[in-house]
């Protein structure tokens, strides 16, 4: 029986590993000047973005390199925290100070997030399951269920005219 869940459950590299990965993803953006870390999300992928939080505790700013997929005008990311127990400090940072900014690979927006809910949050979820098919056995990992975080574009943020 142990046998046949292992099979089920869908591998993922120790704990230590995803930080280390993240971490030098970080730092290639950092010695490249921002050149390289960044993409636009593919037709059946996900793309990386950099988010810039107020941090919680310190007030100073935070920032990480996440995943994200396009909804319109907003960018969504599941705040999975590795797949590990506990909610990404990111997470945390948005949800005392929603406010924050993102760089993009083609620019940088400022954004206000919200934690998806009801209807938004199954649509916004079955989005990413699109892309990876294995997102509720790797979720199911968690104690607690993962937020979908939607950062929507700021109304006092400068850019294209709002509709276009």
């Amino acid at each position: 029986m142990a046998a046949g869940q292992r099979r089920k459950t869908p591998w993922l590299p120790p704990r230590w590993f995803i930080r280390l990965a993240w971490s030098v993803h970080r730092g290639v953006y950092r010695v490249s000047g921002g050149r390289i870390g960044l993409w636009r999300p593919r037709a059946k992928g996900w793309g990386t973005l950099r988010l810039t939080t107020t941090g919680r505790r310190t007030g100073r700013p935070r920032s990480v390199i996440i995943g994200y997929v396009e909804d319109g005008p907003n960018l969504v990311s599941l705040a999975m925290n590795g797949w590990g127990e506990g909610e990404p400090s990111w997470w945390l940072n948005l949800q005392t100070r929603p406010d924050a900014t993102v760089e993009l690979a083609d620019g940088q927006r400022l954004v206000h997030a919200h934690a998806a809910t009801g209807d938004e949050r199954s649509r916004l979820w079955s989005r990413w399951r699109e892309i990876d098919r294995n997102l509720d056995a790797y979720a199911a990992r968690r104690p607690s269920d993962t937020a979908v975080v939607v950062l929507e574009p700021r109304a006092d943020a400068p850019g294209p005219p709002q509709g276009s």
